[in-house]
């Protein structure tokens, strides 16, 4: 492979910037520590914003870009960054067009989230959840490119980038990266670098972030995976770069609690989306005490002023908006549907009590009066205690996001601690990159800086990318290379267009893939550093053909079979051990655990397409159960 970029890390903001360096012409190498794309990325419950998409001008909602541009400023409150803000708002509706023009995702339901001044937030209709929605259909793509097209596309999972390399000349040129490879050893890719690693709210390492500039809320759960351990940070932090704002951690009020085990360190989000459409927060004496959709550091704050246990109810006409939701909860023991007059038991503050909280709500809502709290924006109500399809969680306040990051300009270049100055070659996006949101996200915010800067350092990877390379030899060399470059379609390769710089037979032509509007695309002469034995292999393109096991197993023995150690689960009569894939798996170890030793098909559909199992889990697969005949849809 030609020169190339480097893309560190597989979650959406990393495949973003992947995609748009290939729509640019650029041929890339994705590296991801873990055995599985996603990251947190697939765990967004909520969706993503846009101002003035195509979707709100359909629904005629009223915003606006400035509207959306003030909201984030105010959220972001006295660390606000104007430039960057703009960057991230004015360029919302294009990424949410992007998103459904070249991945043919629906985003076409839209609603209200905590400190938004109009319904922004978009997410489709199959009920997925969005952030595994987008994310799902933007990895499947770029690992079907590298099996399509392995001299464009490579990728390198389980590979934890431990080093920037850098020009030992020049201290703000960074050369490549060092990984370590699943057995251990150690390896070299030398090229423009884009950091896409994640935030750091699940950082309970030994250099922890979190205790080191947050030390009083360490000891919160977090909603987020193993992997986001601030890698990144501190490799930039190491190299020169600036940490900035790291004390900025974002609490989210609504991690859902389990009843059966309620001091777990990693809990589940329960989605901004249940607030947004009319779930109110209740304590433990079924008082409210905020306005439920405050800004989330606000209403963390309200909770831990109040009583525990704290409850999220939604109606039963709410249920029904979010039946998607309620099921998935439901599903994992995180939700109960009851009645009014048993929430009211559960509680234990007595039906009348309920009942006169329920009445000033409804009040509130209806205008006649006035809300303590300031709550302005009511959906789904009224609440009436005779409602037979409440449905309700336990919550608790969680490490969720983190606001601080490495500091970038406006084109996603990392700046030095020292000169200010942007390194040559080092680009972050993501969660990784500070200053963005400020003091504080606003809840769709995540997806939507993901694909916004993922694209941004996208573009200029692969504008620095190929100004190197017209560099290089000169320029009468570059001059010769610009005066022979050709463009065609290539018939075997329906969708892609073919750039050739004219080099001779020795020299490589490029294939990029155009899913939108194609743009011109150099290649890179073989850089010398960039040796056989620093390269990645790439992905092989012969598959295995998947067949399902013929060895039965009744629903008893697959119930033997239920612990984190020994983990087996029926999905659509297949019997699936997945003991050595729960590390891998990105949603987390409880969310299969959960199942263990019993049937979860119901759930692994509501998430799911059926080939998952064959392209991710296949080798998980060892029987049926007894007296079935599974078929997959494939």
């Amino acid at each position: 492979m030609s020169e190339r970029v480097i893309v560190v890390g597989g979650g959406l903001s990393g495949l973003s910037a992947a995609h748009q360096l290939l729509i640019n012409g650029a041929n890339i190498v994705v590296l991801d520590k873990q055995g599985f794309f996603g990251g947190n990325s697939t765990k967004a419950t909520s969706g993503i914003n846009g101002a003035l998409t195509r979707t709100q001008v359909d629904l005629k909602i009223q915003d606006s870009v400035q509207q959306f541009y003030d909201d984030t400023m105010k959220s972001a409150r006295d660390l606000a960054r104007p430039d960057l803000i703009r960057v991230l708002t004015y360029n919302s509706a294009a990424a949410v067009e992007w998103l459904q023009d070249v991945f043919k995702l629906d985003l076409t339901l839209v609603s209200r989230l905590g400190g938004h001044s109009q319904p922004r937030t978009h997410r489709g209709h199959d009920a997925k959840f969005p952030g595994m929605a987008i994310t799902y259909a933007l990895m499947e793509k770029i690992e079907d490119y590298a099996e399509q097209i392995p001299d464009r596309v490579q990728i390198v999972k389980k590979a934890r980038v431990t080093k920037l390399l850098k020009d030992p000349s020049d201290d703000l040129k960074v050369t490549g990266v060092e990984y370590q490879t699943e057995s251990g050893e150690t390896k070299q890719l030398f090229g423009p670098v884009v950091l896409a690693t994640g935030g750091y709210a699940a950082d309970f390492t030994e250099t922890s972030l979190i205790k080191k500039y947050r030390p009083e809320i360490f000891g919160l759960a977090t909603t987020n995976g193993t992997h986001a351990t601030g890698d990144g940070q501190k490799l930039v932090m190491a190299a020169g770069g600036t940490g900035i704002d790291l004390e900025k951690i974002q609490v989210h009020p609504t991690g859902l609690v389990d009843p059966k085990d309620p001091d777990n360190k990693w809990k589940f989000l329960a989605a901004e989306a249940l607030r947004g459409e009319g779930g109110i927060l209740l304590n433990a004496d079924g008082e409210r005490f905020c306005d439920d959709l405050g800004h989330r550091d606000y209403v963390s704050g309200e909770m831990f002023k109040t009583k525990f246990p704290i409850r999220l109810v939604l109606t039963g006409k709410a249920s029904n908006v979010l039946d998607f939701h309620t099921k998935h909860y439901s599903g994992r023991g995180l939700m109960k549907k009851m009645t009014g007059r048993e929430l009211a038991a559960e509680i234990g503050c007595g039906e009348e009590k309920l009942k006169a909280v329920f009445a000033e709500y409804n009040d509130i809502a209806d205008g006649k009066k006035k809300d303590k709290y300031g709550k302005k924006y009511f959906a789904n109500g009224p609440f009436d205690i005779n409602d037979t399809n409440f449905h309700v969680a336990l919550m608790t306040p969680v490490l969720h996001f983190t606001m601080g990051g490495v500091e970038i300009n406006d084109k996603a270049q990392i700046l030095h601690s020292g000169s200010k100055k942007p390194f040559d070659g080092l680009f972050a996006c993501g969660e990784l990159a500070g200053g963005v949101h400020g003091a504080n996200r606003l809840g769709g915010s995540s997806l939507l800086g993901c694909v916004v800067y993922g694209r941004v350092a996208g573009d200029s990877a692969s504008q620095y990318l190929f100004q190197k390379v017209l560099k290089q030899g000169g320029a009468s060399s570059a001059g010769q290379r610009l005066g022979k470059i050709s463009l065609h379609i290539d018939p075997s390769l329906p969708g892609q267009v073919v750039v050739d710089w004219g080099t001779g037979s020795s020299g490589p032509a490029l294939t990029a893939p155009t899913p939108s509007s194609s743009s011109s695309s150099s290649s890179a002469p073989s850089s010398s550093a960039d040796t056989a034995s620093s390269a990645p292999t790439p992905a092989s393109s012969e598959k295995k053909a998947f067949s399902i096991p013929t060895t039965e197993y009744t629903a008893a023995d697959v119930a033997k079979h239920n612990k984190k150690d020994d983990c087996w689960v029926i999905v659509k009569g297949l019997v699936m051990n997945l003991t050595s894939f729960l590390p891998d798996h990105p949603g987390g170890v409880n969310a299969i655990v959960n199942f263990a030793g019993r049937d979860a098909t119901e759930e692994f559909e509501m998430l799911h397409e059926d080939r998952v199992i064959p392209k991710y889990a296949a080798e998980s697969v060892i029987g049926r159960v007894k007296g079935s005949n599974p078929v997959l849809e494939l």
